[in-house]
């Protein structure tokens, strides 16, 4: 993919700078800056998925996600976008974003967020030996520390938080 350049990546630049300090205002002034040419950039993308998540715009966060995907399929960002974004949405939800997020998993195997993000998806399904499975994939994969402390201050895993504990 072609890299931005100024004056295009100083916007984009400054958008995530803004969307660091909790500036959304800010941050969307500078990603309507950008040129139409370079508005479905995948960093440009991105940046715009995170501004409609910190604002809880999830269907046009989900739209994003798709573009995001269609531009660059073999980056997980646009799969993991999307399957969040589709949880949110009341004409997708969390069954959706399951069946959207499975494929990523056998795509991008050494990704622990995909497979934590399906054992959530399964744990508030109530599907719990599955969601232990994808917890455990996610431990081997991403640290057993690292995804133990993440998954004990998750609400999604709540159910499984006695066993984790227990890890």
């Amino acid at each position: 993919m072609q890299r931005l350049g100024p004056p295009d990546s100083h916007h984009l630049d400054a958008a995530v700078g803004w969307l660091g300090l909790g500036c959304v205002a800010e941050a969307r002034t500078e990603l309507d800056l950008i040129t139409a040419a370079q508005q479905k950039h995948p960093a440009v993308l991105e940046a715009r998925w995170t501004l409609c998540a910190r604002e809880k715009r999830w269907a046009e966060a989900l739209e994003i996600a798709r573009a995001e995907l269609a531009a660059v399929p073999d980056d997980c960002s646009g799969w993991l976008h999307r399957a969040y974004a589709m949880r949110r949405v009341p004409e997708d939800g969390l069954s959706r974003a399951w069946e959207a997020l499975l494929p990523a998993a056998e795509k991008f195997p050494r990704e622990p967020v995909i497979a934590y993000n399906l054992s959530c998806y399964a744990c508030q399904m109530q599907q719990l030996d599955i969601a232990r499975h994808w917890l455990q994939q996610a431990m081997k994969i991403g640290g057993r520390d690292a995804i133990r402390k993440m998954a004990l201050a998750d609400d999604d895993l709540q159910p499984l938080w006695a066993e984790i504990r227990e890890l």
